[in-house]
């Protein structure tokens, strides 16, 4: 059974577009936030030395405009989330609002670990996301339709093609991407399983 985890088949929200290639996830989220014991609370921290200066004074961010603060789809470049594989980074994103991120190309391990929170992390060709970055700033209150399944992007009268990984599209739309919700469900299976396994005493 796998009830408890939803189906993702599309996201639909406002954009927010972030620009620029190789941003890594000490960018996304700095090291001296991870000490939190839990992951809640982190939303504030994301980007944090990108929007404020030493004296956290506010600076030129999209995540400190004030059009963008209820925005759900993050707009990214080439390389997002390389670096460091800490999911300090998605963890950030998500609790800041974020529920699907469209770019260019997306480090391996930060794609996963977008997965294991269901945030479908879709790519375009870089003039699509260059392009839909521009319509954002000038629409930044127009809703963004992300359909994993179906492998689009949708805008304002346009629909772009767009590529979903085929196990994380598939893993999103079937509702098995919370590998430890899905062991849960399964609890009774998995003690089974452990208690057919042999044992060897070492």
């Amino acid at each position: 059974m796998t009830d408890e985890i939803p189906e993702i088949d599309s996201v639909t929200g406002s954009g927010v577009p972030i620009r620029g290639n190789d941003i890594d996830t000490d960018q996304i989220i700095p090291a001296r936030f991870m000490k939190v014991v839990t992951f809640d609370g982190l939303g504030e921290f994301a980007f944090f030395d990108q929007r404020f200066d030493d004296d956290d004074n506010p600076k030129d961010h999209p995540f400190n405009e004030p059009q963008f603060q209820d925005s759900s789809v993050l707009v990214v470049n080439a390389n997002f989330g390389c670096g460091s594989s800490r999911e300090h980074a998605p963890q950030a994103l998500m609790r800041w609002g974020i529920d699907a991120i469209v770019g260019e190309s997306f480090a391996e391990i930060f794609a996963g670990n977008c997965l294991a929170l269901g945030i479908p992390t879709v790519t375009a060709d870089h003039e699509t996301i260059e392009e839909l970055q521009a319509w954002i700033d000038e629409n930044p209150d127009e809703e963004i339709h992300v359909d994993v399944e179906a492998e689009t992007v949708a805008y304002d009268d346009t629909t772009v093609e767009a590529t979903v990984d085929d196990a994380q599209r598939r893993a999103l739309t079937e509702g098995v991407w919370d590998t430890t919700a899905l062991m849960k469900s399964n609890a009774d299976a998995v003690a089974e399983k452990a208690a057919e396994l042999p044992y060897t005493d070492v």
